[in-house]
C-alpha cells in the first residue's frame, strides 16, 4: 500500500475511533432529539443558516466514514427543519456523503479487491452490465440495502461517479422525503395519546408499505424494458 493509500487509512481510523471514543453515537439517537428538542429549535430560530450547515456536514462526514447513524439524522432532520427544508438538506447531503465512501472505497480497495474477489462480485458486474445504472437505481429505490454497503460495493464496479451520484440522489428521494415526514410527526409527540394521530399512523404507514409499492414499480418497469426489447427483436 502506498503513503497515500495509508494515509487516507488513518485518517479513517481515526475518524471512527474518534467516533466511539468520544462516544458521539450518544447524540443520535430521537431519545436526544425529543430532550433537546426546545433547545434546538431555540437555537434553529435565532441561527437558520448555521444550524443548516452545521447538520448539513455533520450528515456528509457520518456518512462518508460509514458510521452508524444515518437514519436517526433523517428523522431529525424532519423534527428540526420541517418536511421541505429537511427533505433539501438530507438529500443532497446523503448524496455528498455516499459519494465520499464511494471515492474511498474505489482509491483503497477497487483494483485489489477486483483482483482477489471479483468471482463473489459477479452478481453485482452481471447486474452492471445487463441494467446498467438502472440497477443502482434499483437498488437505492427500494430501501432493503444498507445505506453503507451499496456505497461501498458501487465503488466496486465500473460505474461512473457522477452517474452514482445523480442516480443515488434520484432513487433515494422517495424514500428520504417519507423519512423525513415521520420525522416531522415524531416532533409533535407529547404525550402517548398523539402516537395514535392521523398524521403520524400515515408516516409509519408510508415507512412500511414504501419498500413493496417500489418494489412493484421496479418489476413494472423492469416487464415493460423487457417487453420492448422482445417487440424491438421481433420486428428485427
Amino acid at each position: 500500500m502506498n503513503k497515500k493509500k495509508l494515509a487516507v487509512v488513518i485518517l479513517f481510523i481515526i475518524a471512527v475511533g474518534l467516533f466511539f471514543i468520544l462516544d458521539l453515537g450518544q447524540y443520535l439517537n430521537l431519545e436526544f432529539v425529543k430532550s433537546q428538542q426546545a433547545v434546538i429549535d431555540n437555537y434553529y430560530s435565532q441561527n437558520p443558516i448555521k444550524t443548516g450547515l452545521l447538520f448539513f456536514i455533520s450528515y456528509i462526514l457520518i456518512t462518508g466514514v460509514s458510521l452508524p447513524g444515518a437514519g436517526i439524522m433523517t428523522l431529525a432532520a424532519g423534527a428540526i427543519f420541517g418536511l421541505l427544508w429537511g427533505t433539501i438538506l438530507v438529500s443532497f447531503a446523503s448524496v455528498f456523503g455516499a459519494t465520499m465512501a464511494f471515492l474511498i472505497a474505489r482509491y483503497l480497495f477497487h483494483d485489489y479487491v477486483q483482483e482477489k474477489f471479483g468471482k463473489y462480485l459477479e452478481p453485482i458486474n452481471r447486474g452492471m452490465r445487463k441494467e446498467g445504472e438502472f440497477y443502482l437505481f434499483t437498488i437505492r429505490f427500494i430501501p432493503i440495502f444498507p445505506f453503507f454497503i451499496i456505497n461501498n460495493l458501487m465503488a466496486l464496479t465500473p460505474i461512473k461517479t457522477l452517474h452514482f451520484a445523480l442516480i443515488s440522489q434520484i432513487g433515494m428521494l422517495p424514500g428520504t422525503m417519507i423519512f423525513v415526514n415521520a420525522g416531522t410527526q415524531l416532533a409533535k409527540i407529547e404525550s402517548p395519546g398523539d402516537v395514535l394521530s392521523p398524521e403520524l399512523i400515515f408516516s409509519f404507514v408510508l415507512l412500511g408499505i414504501f419498500p413493496l409499492l417500489a418494489k412493484k414499480l421496479i418489476e413494472f418497469v423492469r416487464k415493460k424494458k423487457q417487453s420492448d426489447l422482445d417487440l424491438t427483436e421481433t420486428d428485427a
